[in-house]
């Protein structure tokens, strides 16, 4: 859910940066800016889709819109033809700088984090469910079957089971648990560590609500290469272009960006993963503790003066 949130307010930073600075195209890039973020989605919870994909896809559809408003206003409408052949030029002409390969390693580090943040977050369900359904042998069975019955056939119904008596029966029965804790812990372990390394260029939410002010750096390196793109008129002449030209993009980069703010109610990812990973780390000695938690329970009499034994009835 918050990851949802995160790609929500993302995806409108974008089109209200388009709204705010380029007012004529907005309508336009929508659709693209909705796919990007949607694809981006995608590709976190599991899809085989590729990052390099997804971004040259949004820039090269992005390149007819700039060019039909921004290099080129009074060109006429632009047909598919046209179109198609601006989305092949895009790439060869560098029309865009190296912005949309920043973009894409960004993307790539940040989102392949969360994916395999998620991914490890659904094995530790499984391990959970799988260890839910968990068989005791017959020993096990007869041993529960003498703690908490055989009392009764002595007349001793309200009697409960001594607490050391218990906690014997249980971690005879749960001795397997002390082999998938270590397991447990190491599963922890790593997970805390893959969730301390999600920051900066690995930080999901810090790529994805800055991600605006990459792509309009990068339309503004296309306005700034207006004259050299200018002569590129698909569907009446096309110039192939030297890919290795220098454009320094740099010099056009402008922070200036749409400013991102959570409504109070909200949380940022990382604020929830930190959390969770604090409250896991709790749980850290669960399997090895499930006797001990089991037999204080209401199970057994260790505030009472009496309990049963397997034998008799004995002083607590």
């Amino acid at each position: 859910e918050t990851f949802e949130i995160v790609v929500h307010h993302a995806k409108n930073c974008t089109n209200r940066m388009f709204k705010n600075v380029y007012r004529n195209m907005p309508t336009e890039t929508a659709n693209l800016v909705g796919e990007l973020f949607a694809d981006a989605s995608l590709y976190v919870l599991g899809s085989e889709i590729n990052i390099d994909d997804i971004v040259n896809e949004f820039f090269d559809s992005l390149f007819p819109v700039v060019y039909s408003h921004l290099i080129y206003p009074g060109f006429p409408q632009l047909s598919e033809e046209s179109r198609e052949c601006l989305r092949i030029a895009r790439n060869d002409m560098k029309a865009f700088g190296n912005f949309p390969k920043i973009i894409m390693t960004s993307m790539s580090k940040s989102l392949l984090a969360v994916r395999v943040f998620l991914q490890a977050l659904n094995l530790g369900i499984e391990v959970i469910n799988t260890t839910d359904h968990s068989k005791f042998g017959k020993d096990c069975g007869r041993a529960l079957l003498k703690m908490w019955y055989c009392s009764h056939c002595q007349g001793l119904l309200k009697v409960k089971p001594c607490l050391g008596y218990c906690l014997n029966v249980m971690h005879g029965c749960m001795a397997n648990m002390v082999e998938i804790h270590h397991h447990w812990r190491e599963y922890i372990r790593s997970l805390e560590e893959l969730a301390n390394g999600m920051y900066g260029a690995y930080d999901m939410e810090n790529v994805l609500l800055r991600l605006h002010l990459l792509i309009k750096n990068a339309v503004s390196v296309a306005q700034k290469n207006r004259a050299r793109l200018f002569s590129v008129i698909c569907g009446y002449s096309l110039k192939r272009y030297n890919r290795s030209a220098y454009y320094p993009e740099d010099l056009y980069i402008d922070q200036k960006g749409v400013k991102v703010s959570y409504t109070e109610h909200e949380e940022t990812f990382s604020s929830r993963r930190k959390e969770f990973i604090i409250n896991l780390r709790m749980y850290s000695n669960f399997y090895i503790g499930l006797p001990d938690q089991i037999c204080r329970s209401d199970l057994t009499h260790h505030n009472n003066s009496e309990c049963w034994n397997g034998q008799e009835i004995v002083p607590r």
